[in-house]
C-alpha cells in the first residue's frame, strides 16, 4: 500500500517568526539559533561569507533565509571546540544581503578516501520556493583542490562550476550570490 504525498507549500513570510525572530523584531533570546558558528577559540582562518539570494530578474530576495553548514578548518564535524559547524540567518529585510562569520574548512574525506574540496553547504528557503534548495559554495583560490572534488568533477556542464564559486574579496571575506534561475543559474543538488 503507497500512501499519496502530502501537498507542499512554499516557504510562506512565517519562516522567519519561527526561525529568525529577531529579524522581524521579535526578540525572544539574547540570540537566534545558528547566528553564530564560532562560539570560542577555534583553529583555522577565520572568514567572513557575505551574499544574497537573486531571483530571475536578478533582484535580490528580501525574504530568504539561509542556512550553511561545514567542516572545520581540518575537515572534521562535530570535532573544533568553539565551532558549531551550522550556522542559519535571514537576508537583511532591504537589501537582502546575508553574513556568515565562519572558519575556512579543511578538505574532507570520502569513505573511499578520496577527498572533496573544501566547501560549505548552503540550504535556502523563501517564499515562492516549495523545497529547500540545496547548494554548495567552493571557493576560487582553491583550484588544485576544486580541479579534483567528485562532485565539480561530475557535473555534466563544467562550464556550470563556475556557479558554485565563492570569490575572495580581501580581508578573508568570500562573496557568494546564489541565483534561483536566468543567466548564471546556480547548481543545485538533489539530495
Amino acid at each position: 500500500m503507497r500512501l499519496k504525498e502530502s501537498p507542499s507549500q512554499t516557504a510562506g513570510p512565517y519562516v522567519h517568526i519561527g526561525c529568525t525572530p529577531r529579524a522581524t523584531g521579535l526578540a525572544f533570546a539574547d540570540h537566534d539559533l545558528g547566528s553564530s558558528l564560532i562560539t570560542g577559540s577555534v583553529d583555522g582562518t577565520q572568514i567572513t561569507i557575505t551574499g544574497s539570494v537573486i531571483d530571475g530578474a536578478g533582484d535580490p530576495l528580501l525574504d530568504a533565509m539561509v542556512e550553511i553548514w561545514q567542516a572545520d578548518g581540518d575537515g572534521q564535524f562535530g570535532k573544533s571546540k568553539g565551532f558549531t559547524g551550522w550556522g542559519r540567518t535571514a537576508g537583511d529585510m532591504d537589501t537582502g544581503a546575508f553574513t556568515f562569520e565562519t572558519v575556512k574548512p579543511g578538505p574532507v574525506a570520502l569513505a573511499d578516501g578520496r577527498l572533496q574540496a573544501p566547501h560549505v553547504t548552503f540550504w535556502i528557503v523563501a517564499r515562492g520556493i516549495n523545497l529547500g534548495l540545496q547548494t554548495r559554495m567552493y571557493f576560487a583560490d582553491e583550484e588544485t583542490a576544486n580541479a579534483s572534488d567528485p562532485l565539480l568533477c561530475a557535473l555534466p556542464d563544467p562550464s556550470r562550476a563556475a556557479t558554485m564559486l565563492g570569490h575572495p574579496t580581501g580581508d578573508n571575506t568570500y562573496r557568494f550570490d546564489i541565483r534561483l534561475q536566468g543567466e548564471g543559474e546556480t547548481v543545485f543538488l538533489d539530495i
